[in-house]
């Protein structure tokens, strides 16, 4: 499993990039886990159909979850992402140009966000 990290690239403006999740077993005859994050709090938001953030740069690093809907991000050599419920995005690019998000569907877009440090 991956997550997609966006960041500021020296370039000044943000990156895709898909980021494997380093999965280890978490004791004997248990499930595999990653590393613990610093997180001391989440947050859920919801965004209507249409709704646009034009260019704006992450508040900190987080996780992102979209939990319904789907929400497309732009970043600044063009490229462009779908993400769906599932999806997790980890937005590091608190420098630079930053990132568009749209969220596109029929439906609004939930997600859990999860601020880290």
């Amino acid at each position: 499993m991956h997550v997609t990290r966006i960041y500021a690239g020296s370039d000044g403006k943000s990156h895709f990039e898909e980021v494997d999740l380093n999965f280890k077993p978490r004791a004997e005859g248990q499930s595999e886990g990653t590393p613990v994050s610093n997180a001391k709090e989440a947050f859920f938001t919801r965004q209507d159909v249409g709704y646009v953030l034009d260019w704006h740069t992450a508040p900190g690093r987080q996780y992102v979850i979209t939990l319904s809907g789907q929400g497309e991000i732009e970043v600044g050599d063009g490229s462009k992402k779908l993400f769906e419920p599932g999806d997790v995005l980890l937005a590091e690019d608190t420098t630079g140009q930053g990132h568009v998000t749209r969220v596109v569907g029929d439906h609004p877009r939930t997600m859990m966000w999860v601020p880290l440090d």
